[in-house]
C-alpha cells in the first residue's frame, strides 16, 4: 500500500514538475518579448528625438532668415543663408546626439580660456 501511495506521489510530483517547467518556459518567452518591445520603443524614441532636433534647427534657420530679410530688405538671400546654416546646425545636433561627434568637455573649455 505504501508503494502505491509513493508511486502516486512520484507521478504527481513528476506531473507538477513538468507543468512548472512549461510555465517557466512561457514566462521566459514573455520576458524576452518584453525586452524586444522595450528595445523597439527606445529606438523609436531615439528616432523621434533626432528627427525633431533636425527639423527644429531648420525651422529656426528659416524663421531667422525671414526676420532678417524683413528688417534688412535682402529678400531671398537671408532666408537662403539661414536655411543652410539651420541645416548644418541640425546635422551637427543629430551627430552629437547620436554620439558620432564629441561635445567639448568642460575642463578643456576652461583651460582654453586661461
Amino acid at each position: 500500500m505504501t508503494d502505491d501511495r509513493e508511486e502516486g506521489l512520484e507521478q504527481r510530483r513528476a506531473q507538477l514538475g513538468a507543468e512548472l517547467a512549461t510555465k517557466r518556459a512561457a514566462v521566459r518567452e514573455g520576458e524576452r518579448g518584453e525586452v524586444r518591445a522595450e528595445e523597439s520603443r527606445k529606438g523609436y524614441a531615439q528616432a523621434m528625438k533626432l528627427s525633431s532636433e533636425f527639423i527644429a534647427a531648420i525651422i529656426v534657420g528659416v524663421v531667422l532668415g525671414y526676420v532678417f530679410d524683413r528688417f534688412i530688405g535682402t529678400t531671398p538671400w537671408g532666408m537662403i543663408v539661414f536655411l543652410l546654416l539651420g541645416f548644418c546646425a541640425g546635422v551637427l545636433n543629430v551627430l552629437r546626439s547620436a554620439g558620432k561627434v564629441a561635445t567639448p568637455a568642460l575642463d578643456e573649455r576652461k583651460t582654453d580660456k586661461k
